[in-house]
């Protein structure tokens, strides 16, 4: 039996003794599935992607990403385990200005500890996949959104991460950008990259994912295996 990359059991969050954010949620992502998690805004869907990215801590319950107690690491550990483990990608991009595309691409191996020669040849080999080499020299704020996207993605995914996060990726891209994100997302995942998809857009969820779950109220209502 194939390993989940990502097993979470009996999960639980509750803020500031407010209602629960999540609620005895379980999940199970297997190797090269594309997961998209669907639900109204206070649902419970980025508790779950923090607890997944190790940005936050269950109350109860275990979280296990490629082989990994996330719910046990402490700061510097969690860290750590986001530069190696977890590529992510933000609706805002958080490409740093001041830095060019292909600097931007190669920050987080530099800080993997690669050399600058590594990280530079394979920025430039995901930029050249993802169709944005030619903007290699550029800063982030000449580019388009959805050429920005592609530059966030191609960093996310520098170090091989186990597990792709897309938290609302398309959410400030216009409609055309974001069929090409989608696109690209379909094309990671035909490639046996796993992701986990956040999104409203019901039509970007069935475009490049396989599954959809649904939250609601802190819990999981709905897994479309």
């Amino acid at each position: 039996m194939t390993t989940p990359v990502i097993e979470l059991r009996d999960v639980s969050r509750r803020y500031d003794g407010g209602p629960p954010a999540l609620k005895d949620a379980s999940l199970t992502v297997a190797p090269g599935e594309a997961v998209a998690v669907l639900g109204p805004s206070g649902s419970g869907k980025s508790t779950l992607l923090n607890l997944i990215a190790g940005l936050d801590r269950p109350d109860s319950g275990t979280v296990t990403v490629a082989g990994t107690r996330v719910d046990r690491l402490g700061e510097a550990a969690a860290a750590r385990y986001r530069r190696d483990s977890v590529g992510m990608v933000f609706q805002f991009f958080n490409l740093l200005d001041d830095l060019t595309v292909a600097d931007n691409v190669a920050l987080p191996a530099l800080l993997a500890g690669r050399s600058r020669a590594e990280a530079r040849r394979r920025g430039a080999e995901l930029l050249g996949a993802l169709g944005v080499e030619r903007h290699a020299d550029a800063y982030p704020g000449r580019l388009s959104g959805g050429e920005r996207q592609r530059v966030a993605v191609a960093r996310a995914l520098v170090n091989r991460p186990a597990l792709l996060l897309a938290d609302e990726p398309t959410g400030a891209l216009d409609s055309a950008a974001g069929e090409e994100v989608g696109k690209l997302l379909t094309e990671l995942n035909a490639d046996g990259q796993t992701i986990v998809l956040v999104t409203h857009d019901l039509d970007l969820a069935r475009s490049c994912t396989g599954r959809t779950i649904r939250i609601a109220d802190g819990r999981v209502a709905e897994d479309g295996r």
